[in-house]
């Protein structure tokens, strides 16, 4: 690799991999010590190709969850069975992993700015802006950069736009898997919202059991399937269809709201929007 390569965003490779090497040393622990990362699914991301997949995943923390998926695709390349340990798959790391975040969050400061240099993607949301709901179109060249990104490797995205559970997702996901045909997989995560901040920076309690099942690649009908019929294909797949709220115990929705509730009352104390 010639110590100046860029990748299509203009990144320099080099650069890049010591960011990741760094990041990825730095937050080791937090899947592996302070708590413990359950995998299934490693085989899946072995037998991959190296561009145009598209990884749709539920959503609970800010930068918590994307960082644990750099760690396990890395790790599973490298022929970890559902495990990270080990760091040595950190020094070689797949390059053209790309991540769907909000433009806002990504220049909200250095760290945030070093995590997009690592591999964000940032997009303008066109339903929500600095905590206040807005109505805009969407940016025709966040959609390029979206394939771009496609095309140069994997991308992760989190249709739902939202760290709250059960949301609907976002029709733009579907256009966009109807549009480039990307090889789609899913991604269920959980334990994540208990262990960290809302960012996903601070751990906020320790000894709690995270996991990440990376399903098999979906199958679609690009050319005939609907909108809604993909949309609806992808809630399920990620257990975030509303069908899933009759089947998980009472009392996890009710600590769910009580945190909920506790989280908008300090944002509100803060003087903060919600």
């Amino acid at each position: 690799m010639g110590l100046f390569k860029k990748n299509p965003f203009g990144h320099i490779l080099f650069l890049k991999k010591w960011l990741i090497r760094i990041l990825g040393v730095i937050t080791h622990a937090r899947y592996k010590q302070f708590n413990k990362l359950e995998i299934e699914g490693s085989d899946v991301i072995r037998n991959l190709p190296d561009t145009n997949v598209l990884f749709v995943s539920n959503h609970q923390t800010y930068f918590a969850d994307v960082v644990a998926m750099f760690h396990v695709f890395n790790a599973s390349l490298h022929g970890r069975d559902d495990t990270i340990k080990n760091l040595g798959y950190l020094w070689k790391p797949k390059l053209n992993v790309y991540y769907i975040a909000a433009a806002e969050t990504m220049k909200k400061s250095l760290l945030t700015k070093i995590l997009a240099y690592a591999g964000s993607i940032s997009v303008e949301r066109t339903w929500r802006s600095e905590g206040k709901e807005v109505n805009r179109q969407v940016k025709m060249s966040d959609i390029s950069n979206i394939a771009k990104a496609l095309k140069d490797g994997w991308v992760i995205t989190f249709p739902q736009g939202t760290t709250t559970p059960w949301k609907p997702l976002r029709k733009g996901t579907a256009h966009i898997i109807k549009q480039y045909k990307p090889i789609v997989v899913p991604v269920v995560i959980d334990g994540f919202r208990r262990s960290f901040d809302k960012k996903g920076l601070r751990i906020k309690k320790k000894g709690i059991l995270q996991s990440m099942h990376i399903k098999e690649p979906l199958e679609i009908d690009y050319e005939n399937e609907s909108f809604e019929s993909i949309i609806e294909k992808l809630e399920y797949a990620i257990e975030q269809h509303p069908s899933f709220l009759k089947v998980i115990p009472q009392e996890e929705l009710l600590a769910y709201e009580e945190e909920h509730k506790e989280r908008r009352w300090r944002k509100t104390k803060s003087g903060t929007s919600v």
